[in-house]
């Protein structure tokens, strides 16, 4: 499917590596903050998560960094097709070599987590799917640069990396400050966190999160967290 339709906009696909995911909509249904108006999406590949956020948190502005220029393309039309538009702006450059004068309230990110893995034959797929074993680092440190002392990060993650980030995430007086264990269901084991990194000293909250009831069957939790997008809720 091309085309995406949530309640409040649509989502063009076309042209974009990494397409509309679980893990994308759970992270743009999820992330707290009590009034942020600056937020950044880091590798934004279809602009989902941007566009979820701008219909979560009306008084934010909401800037996106995508490394892939045909997804860039396709977000930025994205985001002058939805009612959001003035409130959205995209650049076509890696997280690296962004700059920014502000700071920002609030960063998220769905990010490449297969560090050190196989390569995808696919070159474009590859840069969307795959990190180098430095990428973390660079992400939080570039993360830390740019956010506002009352700030929050929120990643979704493996479990594997969620460890490494929050390790890293030490180095630079970042604090994991809320994760939430992704299941399958109530039978499966933790296949994703969410977490929320804070400067300074936090006190950790812990969640679970379990996406199915049954086979095909949604739990009611995954039915509120994402009835305002979703257009079978």
């Amino acid at each position: 499917m091309s085309i995406f339709k949530f309640k409040q906009f649509e989502v063009d696909q076309r042209g974009c590596a990494m397409r509309i995911n679980t893990d994308g909509v759970l992270l743009g249904a999820t992330v707290k903050h009590a009034s942020p108006t600056a937020i950044l999406d880091i590798g934004t590949g279809t602009g989902v998560i941007a566009l979820m956020l701008a219909q979560r948190f009306p008084e934010a502005n909401i800037h996106a960094v995508e490394i892939d220029q045909q997804a860039a393309e396709t977000a930025e039309k994205n985001f002058q097709f939805s009612a959001f538009s003035e409130r959205l702006t995209i650049k076509h450059t890696s997280i690296e070599q962004y700059e920014y004068a502000q700071q920002f309230d609030l960063i998220v990110s769905n990010p490449p987590f297969f560090v050190n893995d196989l390569k995808s034959e696919e070159l474009r797929k590859g840069i969307a799917r795959h990190a180098n074993a430095g990428f973390f680092g660079m992400l939080i440190k570039k993360s830390s640069g740019l956010l506002a002392d009352e700030g929050m990060i929120w990643l979704i993650l493996p479990v594997k990396q969620a460890d490494e980030v929050i390790g890293i995430a030490a180095h630079y007086n970042l604090s994991l400050a809320e994760r939430i264990h992704i299941h399958s269901d109530q039978s499966k084991p933790t296949f994703r966190q969410m977490i929320c990194l804070k400067k300074g000293e936090a006190v950790l909250k812990e969640n679970h999160f379990y996406i199915y009831e049954s086979l095909k069957q949604h739990t009611q939790e995954y039915k509120l967290l994402l009835r305002d997008f979703f257009m079978a809720y």
